[in-house]
């Protein structure tokens, strides 16, 4: 048990482990010690004295703060899930276990909004309520953040924001979104800008495509599928970029789209993904449907940002 014990010193989430050990034992118990790490000294530079904490350490957030400790940052990582305490502390990430409900006392660890930057990294979810559970949930951050005092704030959004009216579309002209999901994250994304306790800049990506998400997955074998509408597609590797650009050039206050330059067809590219996935092709039709080009120039000037992905096509060969 020596091993745990440094870990749990080392990560300092003793009360969270003991609590899964009375309610999920098996999520301790049954752990393999010779895969926990302990922190090794990292570099001397000024950015060691910068912590970043990331509110979602999901598939995406993971990534990130996995990048961030490589750059010598420091970094605490939440998620709703006790049982992936373990791999957020197996890579290093300092773990806690966050549940931020809008209307409820939520019980928060100071340590984990103990940070410079804090990135919020939650998905709005598919609830019938959506539009206004999100949006609640962000004004419960909001004020945890003013409690706290974290000056900056990232927040990453999605280009779903967008009206789909079959043209190219920017930053500013958003529209009336068609999903209640898009809805939510917009009204988020205000309550975030216009409040004045700290800055936030907002990145909206579009479809999330990178390893362990094979995206022939999402259309393999299906019918009837509108195939001539362009997709609007990046690479965790491209928003990790980007996410790490704008904290180094402390870019604050405000929004940006990110999706890789080049916008091939929902055919073109699904039906690639799946012959190089050996999976079913998916079956096209010439239906028409509403769209929407997301257009990346603001970030591309701003950041001078040079995409890894310039054309989604790119990432095919690698799944």
């Amino acid at each position: 048990m020596s091993d745990i014990y440094k870990i749990l010193n080392n990560y300092n989430v003793y009360k969270i482990l003991w609590a899964n050990l009375i309610i999920y034992p098996e999520n301790v118990l049954n752990w393999d010690n010779s895969k926990l790490k302990v922190s090794k000294p990292r570099r001397n530079n000024l950015i060691m004295h910068t912590t970043i904490s990331i509110l979602g350490c999901g598939w995406l957030g993971t990534q990130l703060g996995k990048s961030l400790l490589s750059k010598g940052f420091h970094v605490n990582g939440s998620t709703t899930t006790p049982s992936r305490i373990f791999e957020l502390a197996e890579v290093e990430i300092k773990p806690f276990y966050l549940k931020i409900e809008p209307g409820t006392d939520n019980i928060i660890s100071e340590d984990f909004f103990n940070a410079d930057v804090l990135v919020i990294s939650l998905p709005p979810g598919r609830d019938r309520l959506v539009e206004s559970v999100f949006p609640g949930q962000i004004v419960e951050i909001i004020k945890l953040i003013r409690q706290t005092g974290i000056p900056k704030v990232l927040f990453i959004s999605s280009t779903s924001v967008y009206e789909a009216t079959n043209r190219e579309v920017y930053e500013g002209k958003e529209g009336n979104p068609e999903k209640p999901s898009g809805r939510a994250l917009l009204k988020a994304e205000k309550l975030l800008l216009d409040e004045t306790s700290f800055k936030t800049t907002v990145v909206r990506f579009g479809g999330l495509i990178g390893p362990g998400r094979n995206p022939a997955r999402f259309f393999a074998g299906k019918e009837n599928i509108p195939g001539k509408v362009p997709v609007n597609l990046i690479h965790s590797t491209d928003c990790i970029n980007i996410i790490m650009k704008i904290i180094e050039k402390d870019i604050w206050g405000d929004v940006f789209n990110a999706c890789s330059p080049e916008h091939p067809t929902r055919e073109e590219f699904y039906r690639t993904a799946c012959a190089i996935s050996r999976l079913p092709a998916p079956h096209f039709i010439d239906k028409p449907e509403n769209y929407r080009i997301i257009k990346s120039d603001k970030l591309r000037e701003k950041l001078n940002y040079k995409f890894h992905y310039v054309n989604p096509m790119d990432y095919l060969s690698d799944i």
